[in-house]
């Protein structure tokens, strides 16, 4: 099957040498026949059986998917985990409060009963991948309806996952490639008990903010590290005080050689969406209509946000991890519209399209010759529907707290109303969530957001998708949304966790008349129905054929436009390969490729919050104490290389030529993030901190030096930590 597979894609993927060095997200598992001589060619010393092997010990053995957002990899047999501060940063955020501000003073746990155990977070292996396209379009004909296809295809998707895992303690998830035009099977294995062991001050983690964000150069120490903890037989167990380290059968060995111009490298990881081959009426529709929107409601959030978290430290830790979280994706936007001008994107994919459908006309295919005009009009249907979704995404559930913690309660409230009574596990489930819920909550804050971000929905979003909350503020209210506001947050409960966890004291009939008759549930209940009843039904629909006709365009784009074909991102396990390189962001600017520690003192700025710095690293930097991390008496800190990487792998693993960690990957250059869309591999870049500066920041500005005698480090000293 792999040979074959590997023949049908080779026939496809009529590779243009010059750019698969620096392009694309490709399949652990063909490596072998479709990367490995290129590979080898830039300088790769291993062998792709090194990187992914089924039988045998290999790197992806050391690879994770970490809470299901981001990527991690072992880097001890003792199951130590490294991974971004930001993909840990809701975990140190959580175990913060004002008495142990975990977020500024950073922690390090100085052995393992101090690691801090962290509900819901997981680390997923990859235990085998395999192509299973046969198996599932089994017995789905042509004769069949789109409907009967598709209800097919998933009966054949869960038949073939369940038989994979029969009488193991393996998942398996199968997704779709190339728009359903292949399928691969991933098998899984998850460890549920991850515990925080250590992570610096976010002055180093998250040095440069938000303003930095995206950008480069960079001086942020962007990691932080977890470990693995296994029942007695090694195996996955729930969180328990017995359980153990994970022996760790592969860990990464961690270079101190650093990285030069030119340089073979690999990322390892679970990028998470791209979308390169939508066409000039989709990218049209992000960059013009969508991109806007969106751009413009996270700034109001950002806005109401930082100027309370400026007035309150009990404020600022509360909402550190929500703010990230809305300016990461706000100015990524930014920065891909413009990357997308800069493109020419939308007339690049029309010229494209011109020579597709003159291809297509050729062909005899009648499929080929309807699909742009069939994905044009769909795409004009899906415009306003697109805008009132992202409005109601933005706004309702993401944006306004208060109708989150409302909506918590919707589904019992049926129940309820009929006299069930819920047992105690359900109810303590309630108040476990609510507890969390408010640890990070402020009424003024959400108050503020609710006016600002209500108005906006009432009077931005699309008039034909406007749920009924916007006609009663309107008439009623004669659209003063401050009064709205007021009223609202009046008469509820939610904005008060005293009395949500009185309500659940007597969670029976009254409590759902009670909620029934709450403000904010009546908001949340508005906003959702009309969601649920008049935009997603609509939208899945038009995506749905939207993606039929996208399977068929770019079935046919690789029959008859022959090129360079990798599959888009989706969460599963790729490998990304190129060099480190500098690059030319525009006119008479030329950006090296690594930054050091003078880079960290030249920013330094304690006006700044986003620039202030460790009075102790600050003297340790102008000491030079650099300890036996330094090249040519300077600190690395970052360095940028021209892998394809997006979301998702974020905690990525850069490896050199021998499979060794050389840095963490954390981000790309603001004037790549188009990449998700359209790939320059003049100027995309991603960014990774260099595993030199982790070093010496566990080991001589936090002294965790327990956790550097774990790590097998290569180039520095001959010494064998561990034995094979």
């Amino acid at each position: 099957m792999i040979k074959k597979l590997a023949t049908f894609l080779t026939a496809l993927l009529v590779l243009n040498t010059a750019n698969i060095a620096k392009e694309g997200m490709w399949l652990p598992l063909l490596l072998k026949s479709l990367n490995e001589s290129d590979m080898q060619t830039m300088g790769l010393k291993l062998t792709a059986e090194d990187i992914y092997n089924v039988n045998n010990s290999s790197l992806k053995d050391a690879i994770i998917s970490f809470g299901g957002f981001c990527t991690g990899e072992i880097i001890s047999n003792q199951g130590l985990i490294l991974t971004n501060h930001h993909c840990g940063y809701g975990q140190i955020q959580y175990h913060s409060s004002v008495k142990n501000d975990y977020l500024t003073d950073g922690y390090w746990a100085k052995d393992f009963s101090e690691e801090l155990p962290n509900a819901g977070l997981t680390a997923t292996f990859i235990v085998r991948m395999e192509e299973v396209t046969d198996q599932v379009m089994d017995s789905v004909g042509v004769e069949l309806t789109d409907e009967e296809r598709e209800r097919q295809i998933k009966k054949n998707i869960k038949r073939i996952g369940e038989e994979a895992t029969e009488g193991t303690i393996y998942e398996a998830v199968i997704k779709p490639f190339f728009y359903g035009n292949q399928y691969f099977m991933y098998v899984t294995k998850t460890y549920k008990d991850v515990r925080l062991v250590g992570a610096p001050p976010s002055s180093i983690g998250k040095f440069g903010g938000d303003e930095d964000n995206w950008m480069w150069p960079r001086h942020t120490g962007d990691f932080s590290m977890f470990r693995i903890y296994a029942g007695a037989d090694n195996e996955p167990a729930e969180y328990s005080e017995e359980n153990v380290p994970y022996k760790a059968p592969r860990a990464l060995k961690v270079s101190t050689k650093g990285v030069a111009k030119g340089d073979f490298t690999m990322v390892y990881g679970f990028p998470g969406r791209t979308q390169q081959y939508l066409t000039s009426y989709a990218v049209n529709q992000i960059k013009n209509i969508e991109n806007p929107a969106m751009i413009d409601i996270r700034r109001t959030i950002l806005d109401i946000m930082d100027r309370n978290m400026r007035q309150s430290d009990e404020v600022r830790i509360k909402y550190s991890a929500k703010y990230a979280r809305v300016s990461n994706y706000w100015k990524k936007w930014i920065g891909e519209n413009r990357g997308l001008d800069r493109l020419d994107a939308i007339e690049v994919k029309m010229e494209k399209e011109k020579t597709f459908q003159i291809a297509a006309m050729k062909s005899d295919n009648e499929a080929y010759e309807l699909a742009l005009p069939e994905l044009k009009k769909l795409y004009e249907q899906l415009e306003d529907l697109a805008l009132a979704r992202d409005y109601f995404i933005e706004i309702a559930y993401r944006g306004l707290d208060i109708v989150s913690i409302a909506r918590t309660f919707r589904a019992d409230i049926t129940d309820l109303s009929a006299g069930k009574e819920f047992d105690q596990a359900h109810i303590d489930g309630l108040r476990n969530r609510v507890k969390r819920f408010y640890k990070d909550y402020d009424r003024n804050l959400d108050k503020e957001l609710f006016t600002k971000l209500m108005h906006k929905y009432g009077t931005e979003a699309p008039k034909k998708f406007m749920p009924d909350v916007v006609e009663n503020v309107n008439g009623k209210y004669k659209g003063h949304y401050p009064a709205f506001t007021d009223m609202v947050y009046g008469k509820t409960i939610f904005d008060n966790k005293e009395e949500v966890l009185e309500l659940l004291e007597n969670y029976n009939k009254g409590a759902a008349k009670k909620l029934l008759k709450d403000p904010a549930y009546q908001v949340s209940e508005s906003l959702w129905s009309n969601y649920l009843n008049n935009i997603s039904p609509e939208y899945n629909r038009i995506n749905d054929d939207i993606d039929k006709w996208s399977k068929i365009y770019v079935k046919g784009m690789q029959e008859l436009l022959p090129g360079t074909y990798y599959p888009d991102a989706n969460s599963t396990l790729r490998l990304a390969y190129g060099q480190v390189d500098t690059y030319e962001p525009r006119d008479a600017v030329k950006y090296d490729y690594f930054t050091t520690a003078t880079g960290i003192l030249e920013k330094y700025d304690p006006a700044n919050k986003d620039f202030v710095l460790p009075a102790d690293m600050i003297e340790l930097i102008n000491n030079k104490d650099f300890g036996g991390y330094a090249e040519n008496d300077e600190l690395h800190v970052c360095f940028i290389s021209s892998n394809h990487t997006t979301g998702g792998n974020s905690g990525s693993p850069v490896l050199n030529a021998n499979g060794e960690l050389i840095g963490l990957n954390f981000d790309r250059n603001w004037e790549g993030t188009m990449s998700d869309i359209m790939y320059d591999p003049d100027q995309c870049r991603n960014i990774a901190v260099d595993a030199r500066y982790i070093l010496w920041v566990v080991d001589k500005y936090a002294g965790a030096t327990r956790l550097i005698d774990e790590m097998e480090l290569s180039h520095q000293s001959s010494k064998k930590i561990f034995p094979e």
